[in-house]
Parts: C-alpha cells; structure tokens; sequence
C-alpha cells in the first residue's frame, strides 16, 4: 500500500489550524483565570463624614454606592449605625437598592451594632437582642445582601466559658430566623473576648448551624485591647478561614509610615499595631478565599477618601502580584 504525502500547502493548512486553536485555548485559559480575590467598601471607612465629625467632609449615606463607584469598588457593606432608625421604612430602603442598581453596586451585608448582647447573661434580655436583629436580616433582604454582621458580646464579669456559651446561644437562635431568609449571621472580632481568636473560635463550634460564620477583622485581635495586648493577626486570621463565608474587613490605618511597601499602622497610644497587608492576604488566598476583601480605613494621616484610595492601591498591587506568580 502506497502513502500520499501531504502537499505544502495542506501541511500549512494544518499548521495554521493547529495555532489557531493553540490561541483559542489560551484565550479561554486566560479568561477563565479567577481573579485573587475581590475589593469591596465598608461604610465604616467614611464614619467621619457621615458623622459629620472631626472636620470630615460631610457625607450622606444615600451617596455611598456613589462614592464606592468613585473608586472603580462594584461591592459595599453597610452600617446599620448610618440608617439605624429606616431599618423598616421601605421607601428608604428602596431608594437604597436603586442607588445600588443605578451604580452597578452589590449590597453584600449590613453590619449590626447597638442592638444589644447576644451573649446577654439575661434570658430576656437575650431573646429581645435576637428580636432586634430580626429588622436589619429582613433588610438584608430587600438589599441583596448575603449577610449581616453582628457582635458576640456578653457579660465581661463571667468566666470564659460561660460567654462563649452564651454568645453561641444566641447567634444559633439567630441563625435559626437567618436560615429562613437564606443569609449568614456573621461575627466580626469586634471587642471583647471576640477579639481572641481562640474564643471566637470556639463560640463558632458551639453555635454549631451552618449559617454562623466569621468576619475577620485585620486590625481587631487583641487578648487585652484596654491594654494593647496583642492577639497574633496572622494565628488569628489562620483560625478564623474556616469560618469564613463570603466577606472580610481589611482594617488599614496609616499608609507610607516607613514600615514597608505594604504595612499600615496604627499609631496611637496604647493601640500600637503594624499590619504586613501582603502576608494577611497571603494567608487568606492560600485557605482558598477569593471573595470579597472590604476596605475598613481607620486610619488619621490620610483623609477619609485617601485612605480607601491607597489602601485599595495596596490590594490592586497585591492582587496583581498574585495573578502574575
């Protein structure tokens, strides 16, 4: 039996062919790249203009979906403090979700203060915290958020175990009405014994429903804030990923201090922290998270807006390490 051998021409027919698909597959290989993570806002971020204190440029937080754009940021977390008194007012709530829509801006969560213990040691008094919280979930609701944030604070005066038991009592009642409205009730190391990480961790494993989870915090771990005694971030961050569900607060402080390219910190007395941005985000890309990182800026060198902008600089810069590893 005689072989043809393939003309030239056929043969570069093939070749071509050949490229054309090598680069299709690249193309897609490219496109379906994740990106490391994303970057959203938390309202917290601006408390100074929309508290209209220490000289801040004075702030509406009808504008914040608006201000988030500003910063090319398509994701947002809400403080209840900022609309503590509309949490049923659905006109309000309404005009919210246009302004989220007219931006192309996700609500993601709203997070919950001055609504009482959950860990109260008070039976009553617990159950009526779980009550007040009911509010702000139908909210999440209606603003298409995944989640509310809430704080597992309880009685200092009790042992540690005794809070922890508490505290998980009363987020898996919570988490029981939060299950109904298909969200997360998620705990911030926030004060307290909360900001231990091995506390807070064990109130996740006692709450035991799986709608309970953990904000982390970057800039909250501490064993004894009222004496600035520190709870290692990166043990604590390590040890919160698991309970991570789909957000998390990158806390920055003050920028360019002469720490390093990615440190930010915080300079007040008896607060003294240094943050490495690059290992905490390290920690987090590595557990698997590539979510949503909020921008908490706290800090007193930079003005407000300064502040989310060179700290989303960092996380852009960060990111783009990553992808390019």
């Amino acid at each position: 039996m005689t072989t043809s051998t393939p003309s030239r021409r056929h043969f570069l027919q093939l070749a071509s062919a050949a490229f054309a698909a090598s680069v299709s597959s690249g193309t897609v290989r490219a496109a379906d790249k994740k990106e490391p993570f994303k970057i959203s806002l938390a309202e917290w971020s601006l408390n100074k203009g929309m508290f209209k204190r220490d000289g801040a440029e004075p702030i509406d937080h009808l504008d914040f979906c608006k201000i988030a754009r500003s910063f090319g940021i398509d994701g947002v977390e809400y403080v209840n403090q900022m609309f503590f008194d509309k949490a049923t007012d659905a006109a309000y709530l309404g005009e919210m979700k246009k302004r989220q829509e007219g931006e192309g801006v996700q609500g993601l969560l709203i997070m919950c203060d001055r609504e009482g213990n959950l860990g109260d040691a008070d039976d009553a008094k617990r159950a009526k915290t779980i009550e007040n919280h009911l509010k702000w979930l139908d909210a999440a609701v209606t603003l298409g958020c995944h989640s509310i944030r809430v704080n597992a604070a309880s009685d200092a005066k009790l042992s540690f175990e005794e809070q922890m038991k508490l505290a998980a009592d009363g987020l898996h009642r919570l988490c029981l009405e939060a299950d109904k409205r298909g969200l997360f009730v998620v705990v911030e190391n926030h004060g307290g014994l909360s900001s231990n990480g091995l506390w807070l961790t064990g109130v996740m494993k006692a709450a035991d429903h799986k709608r309970v989870g953990i904000l982390p915090d970057f800039g909250n771990f501490y064993t004894d804030r009222a004496k600035g005694e520190l709870y290692n971030p990166y043990k604590g961050l390590r040890e919160f990923m698991p309970w991570v569900k789909k957000g998390m607060s990158a806390k920055a402080y003050d920028w360019d201090t002469g720490a390093g390219k990615f440190y930010t910190e915080d300079r007040r007395e008896g607060r003294e922290m240094t943050l490495d941005y690059q290992r905490l985000i390290d920690i987090v890309v590595k557990a698997g998270y590539n979510g949503y990182i909020g921008i908490e800026y706290e800090g007193s060198k930079h003005s407000e807006k300064d502040g989310i902008a060179r700290t989303k600089q960092a996380l852009d810069e960060l990111k783009a390490i990553i992808a390019g590893a």
